[in-house]
Parts: structure tokens; C-alpha cells; sequence
């Protein structure tokens, strides 16, 4: 299994690479395709990258394992996108392996009263993973310069002192997200975000199945169907998002969502090369307790 795995973080870095951005200001959206699929073709090369998705849920099971014994790093996980964009999914299929205990996960939808008596970080920071866990959040503090810059109301609700809300907010919000996320990353918090880039037209045909079959009409909201209003001004937030937020410490992967079954695996790949470059061990134990363990066996074994 060990030569496996390292070939496995081996071929994860390849499928990692392209969707990877450290350096965000040249950074255009136009220039990701949704509907990417790199060196898979979309129906007969399926099965081997559900193959290869399942051989990285093995991979990752095993560097999880050994980040909850070492107990040192945390892991955080970002998931932003679109409506319908897959993130549910993605998290799903890819943390099918990990150990429930080391696995924090956390959905943010619209703040609640004593959020908005809050900072806007205030409802995320209380929710960073422990040492040793995977942190997942399905949506974050990203919002905050998405959705709430969309749709300027929300500001309105968030009761900051009128002369705080200025032409630079958006800019002191890029920058105050910067050096949370270089916080986090000097002590031992890992910070991997992913934006699952989905076309509009895909977005259309996945919301018309959700109407269409009962069994997923539950997941539809009227007012998924009216933000694609605003499909326009969320892609210029994300793409100003990521150009000012992308960086070494906290890179983005923009990941190609038409696709579901690619998603997964990029998905995948990118969070197993975030967990090898820690270089994982168990952790070695100690002469006395190496003796304790001998005199515990010899005990047990006398009875």
C-alpha cells in the first residue's frame, strides 16, 4: 500500500497542478472551461476516473489517519460556487473514507441575528478545525464578498458604523481575509479553497432536473432560479475574489463543474497533495513506553 499511495499523491499532483492558483492577478475566469476534462474523455474514460477517485478516497483515508495520530496540523477546506455547482456532492464522494472522528464539517447559510452582531469572521473562526482534523466549510467568510457584494442590502443589515462602509470595503476585506488566512497558516491550519467553476448553461439543465424529478425537487429554490439574474456581477466577485485572495499560504483551485465525476477527482487530487506535503508520520513512541507495552503484553498473555 505505501508504493501505491506514493504513486497515487504522484498522479494527484498532476491532476492538481493546472486548477491550481497561488498568484491571483493575472488570473482570468474566461480562461478555466467548465466543461474540462484534461486528458479524460467524457464517456469512455468515466470508469477510470471513478477508478482513480476511489483509489484516492484510499489515499486519503490513510494521510488522514496519520494527521489525527500526529495531532499536530489541521486541515481547512473552502468549497465556494454557484448554485447546483456540485460542492454537496464533492464533499461527499471525496471524504467517503475519512474517519467520521477526524472530520469537522460546517454549512454557512444567512447569518442569523447574533451572527449579524458579529464580526463577519466571528461565525467562521468559532467553526476552524481542531489540530489533527479536516475542517470542511460548505460556503464561508468568502460570502462576504460575493453574495453580500451582489446584493448590497445585505451590507445594510450587518450594523457597521456608516463611516466603515466606504468605497474601500471590498478592498479591506480582501486584505483583512489575507492575513486571517496567513494567521491560519502559521499556526498549523492548512487552508485549501475551491471554487467548482460551473457553466450557466449546465447550472439550467441541473435546476430543470431538480424541478422535473420528485425525488430531487426538494433541493430547489425559487430563488436559485432569480440569483441566476445576477450571473454576471458573481462572476466578476469571483473573479476579483480570487485574484486578490489567492496565494501561496491559501491558494485557490478553480475546478471544472459540468462534469461531476471530473470535479471529484481534481477535488480529490488537490486535497491529497495538500495533506503529503506535510509529510505525516505516526507518531514514534518512546523507550518507557515501549516498556510499558512489553510488561502489558506479558501481563495479558498470563492470564
Amino acid at each position: 500500500m505505501f508504493m501505491k499511495t506514493n504513486e497515487i499523491i504522484k498522479r494527484a499532483r498532476e491532476f492538481a497542478e493546472p486548477f491550481r492558483i497561488r498568484k491571483g492577478r493575472d488570473f482570468r475566469l474566461k480562461d478555466v472551461d467548465p466543461d474540462d476534462t484534461l486528458e479524460f474523455t467524457k464517456e469512455a474514460d468515466k470508469p477510470r476516473a471513478k477508478e482513480a477517485l476511489a483509489m484516492g478516497v484510499m489515499a486519503l483515508a490513510e494521510l488522514q489517519d496519520k494527521l489525527y495520530a500526529q495531532d499536530k496540523w489541521a486541515v481547512l477546506l473552502i468549497f465556494q460556487a454557484m448554485d447546483a455547482a456540485g460542492k454537496d456532492g464533492a464533499i461527499k464522494h471525496v471524504m467517503s473514507g475519512v474517519n467520521p472522528q477526524g472530520c469537522q464539517v460546517y454549512s454557512f447559510k444567512s447569518p442569523s441575528a447574533d451572527d449579524l452582531d458579529h464580526d463577519y469572521l466571528w461565525r467562521c473562526m468559532k467553526c476552524l478545525p481542531n489540530r489533527g482534523q479536516v475542517g470542511i466549510f460548505n460556503r464561508s467568510y468568502y460570502e462576504e464578498v460575493l453574495v453580500v457584494r451582489v446584493h448590497p442590502e445585505f451590507l445594510a443589515k450587518q450594523k457597521l458604523p456608516p463611516k466603515l462602509v466606504g468605497k474601500q470595503i471590498w478592498e479591506e476585506r480582501f486584505e483583512d481575509i489575507r492575513n486571517f488566512e496567513r494567521y491560519l497558516a502559521r499556526n498549523g491550519v492548512i487552508v485549501r479553497k475551491f471554487f467548482l467553476h460551473v457553466s450557466k448553461k449546465e447550472q439550467k439543465r441541473r435546476f430543470l432536473e431538480r424541478i422535473d424529478d420528485p425525488l430531487k425537487n426538494w433541493k430547489f429554490s425559487s430563488n436559485d432560479a432569480n440569483e441566476r439574474d445576477f450571473w454576471d456581477a458573481y462572476m466578476e466577485a469571483y473573479e476579483e475574489m480570487i485574484q486578490e485572495t489567492a496565494t501561496k499560504e491559501a491558494p485557490w483551485y478553480v475546478v471544472p463543474a459540468d462534469n461531476k465525476w471530473f470535479t471529484r477527482v481534481v477535488v480529490a487530487a488537490a486535497v491529497i497533495e495538500a495533506l503529503a506535503d506535510l509529510d505525516l508520520e505516526y507518531p514514534q513512541v518512546g523507550e518507557d513506553k515501549l516498556k510499558e507495552l512489553a510488561a502489558a503484553k506479558k501481563k495479558l498473555l498470563s492470564k
